[in-house]
């Protein structure tokens, strides 16, 4: 059942002079919205008014001038909700509405019946123009789908010239456009432009949607560029997008597009739409954004935009999504993690001018998102994720070689959990294994004296009695000797790292300690009052964590 020979390639255009792969994007296309019509027909529950309602407020609060609201001619709820628009004076004076209607009279006549009295529309009318829907939909040859359109062109001009108080533009769509022989397309996108005659100033916009997209996005842009050399009046229309996303390259389409002359971009905010969705603006425009272009649309609270899209659609957003998705700024690689934590200390050492953070094509802070989800740690994390996580969250900063012996415990516990740690849990494991000391190990005091060569000293400590003395170069080596002598093993600091604190911390020193005794490798991270404390302390709080240390506290 599975045979890829019921099927055949796409049949490119011949389009051997292309300049779009030369162009660059340097500035936003002209956005308009079609969440309320194209976007709502999807729905498996549409929108009723006050869900319409609050998703044109959050279009026009993100800068959005056109939108389409609707197909107030094939439904009361279209009709009513263009009606409450207008009557209750929702729409701002620089906003343009935009309903769609089929090339019917009686369609159109009841869209501008619901348009009365607004200020400005785009009214969008469109018909089919593909070699499939010719054939095997409609039965009508080339000149019969051509004069559907011209027709249908013509009855809008009539109908808003009935309406002079509205300042009218008109839109048209070649339906199904890229399953149409561009000569075709063209030429009856020529008929409706003299129809409409742009050329007196009424402004005009031709869409070409890839209402099913058929082939790969550079086709589609070489597509753009044939029509827009071809078109008639190009100076003075305006050329609209409109791509689907059936082979999950609308964004792509649109973007080549653009590059290949095209103005204008229609879509949906996070892509909703038929079947696998509509070109995505949030996508789009940060896809702008990104590259230090203004999409002039504002996502700074990319939150509200998926709770009110979430609401009124009653579809998920994905964690995944670009830009959008509740885990994009999250890594969970160890390698990542490590990078992320370097660059970003790197960044703002060196007050770099523009971003360059790894794994983070833009900051997250700029659209709504805060650094507590950029690393988040499972099993799969590395020892760089949890020393970000304690020093960002926590204050407590690491010598390079303890990464490992923390990240060591904390990734025990994830797998033994098989879930997700929060700061909190990696915290509290880090203190538990490194820093809480049993009390019968906790330094009460110590005096210490030097010589011309050794320093000597005694140590009490509650687990030990009596006191310890020992002598060494210096007061650690001497703490280690006198522990050595109780005991008779051999004791060895392989690592000892001191640092000093901020004020605002009651302890002044840090010390973190890796202690070899009989063999086996005790790590432990103390603070004290000053440098000397910490350390001592540190010394004990790793040899309490030894066999020894605890079969004698037992």
């Amino acid at each position: 059942m599975f045979d890829f020979r019921k099927y055949r390639a796409f049949e490119p255009i011949r389009l051997t002079d292309r300049t779009w792969p030369d162009q660059v994007i340097t500035q936003a296309p002209g956005w308009c919205s079609v969440d309320l019509r194209d976007g709502n027909q999807a729905l498996i529950n549409p929108m009723d008014v006050a869900k319409k309602t609050r998703m044109f407020q959050l279009l026009v609060k993100l800068g959005f001038k056109e939108i389409e609201v609707g197909f107030p001619a094939a439904s009361q709820p279209d009709f009513d909700f263009v009606r409450a628009l207008i009557d209750n004076d929702l729409i701002p004076d620089d906003v343009s509405v935009q309903i769609l209607t089929q090339a019917r009279e009686e369609l159109i006549a009841r869209s501008f019946d619901a348009l009365k009295g607004v200020k400005k529309a785009v009214v969008h009318v469109y018909n089919s123009t593909s070699t499939v829907q010719r054939e095997q939909v409609f039965g009508k040859d080339r000149e019969g789908i051509k004069a559907i359109a011209v027709q249908g062109a013509r009855w809008v001009r009539e109908y808003a010239e009935l309406n002079p108080e509205t300042e009218w533009a008109f839109q048209y769509s070649p339906e199904s456009f890229t399953g149409t022989e561009m000569d075709y397309a063209v030429e009856v996108c020529n008929a409706v432009i003299q129809e409409w005659q742009p050329e007196t100033g009424r402004r005009v916009i031709l869409n070409l949607p890839a209402t099913v997209e058929m082939s790969t996005p550079n086709i589609y842009a070489d597509q753009i560029e044939y029509f827009c050399r071809s078109v008639n009046h190009r100076d003075q229309v305006e050329i609209s997008l409109h791509t689907h996303n059936d082979r999950g390259c609308g964004v792509a389409a649109a973007e080549l597009g653009v590059m290949a002359g095209a103005d204008r971009i229609e879509g949906t905010l996070l892509g909703n739409g038929e079947r696998t969705g509509n070109m995505d603006i949030v996508t789009m425009g940060m896809n702008l954004y990104s590259q230090g272009i203004d999409p002039e649309l504002d996502f700074s609270d990319i939150q509200e935009i998926i709770e009110v899209v979430e609401y009124c659609t009653e579809l998920p957003v994905s964690a995944r999504h670009p830009w959008a998705g509740e885990l994009v700024y999250t890594a969970f690689s160890g390698s990542h993690q490590d990078a992320i934590r370097k660059s970003m200390q790197y960044h703002e050492k060196h007050q770099l001018p523009h971003w360059q953070v790894a794994y983070l094509p833009i900051d997250p802070r700029d659209i709504g998102r805060d650094y507590e989800a950029v690393v988040r740690i499972n099993s799969q994390s590395g020892k760089g994720g949890v020393a970000l996580i304690l020093e960002r969250d926590h204050n407590i900063s690491l010598p390079k070689w303890m990464h490992s012996e923390v990240s060591q415990v904390v990734q025990k516990a994830t797998e033994s959990s098989g879930a997700e740690i929060t700061s909190q849990e990696i915290k509290a494991i880090f203190e538990q294994y490194f820093v809480t000391c049993n009390p019968q190990w906790m330094l009460e005091g110590y005096d210490v004296r030097t010589g011309q060569s050794k320093v000597a000293g005694e140590f009490r400590i509650p687990a030990i009695k009596p006191a310890l003395y020992g002598e060494g170069h210096g007061i650690v080596e001497a703490f280690v000797n006198a522990l050595e002598k109780r005991f008779g093993i051999e004791i060895r600091v392989t690592h000892l790292d001191e640092s000093a604190l901020s004020a605002t911390t009651d302890a002044q020193a840090q010390a973190c300690i890796a202690l070899d005794v009989a063999g086996h490798r005790y790590c432990s991270v103390t603070t004290g009052e000053d440098t000397s404390a910490a350390v001592l302390q540190g010394v004990l709080t790793a040899f309490a964590r030894s066999q020894l240390a605890q079969q004698i506290a037992a």
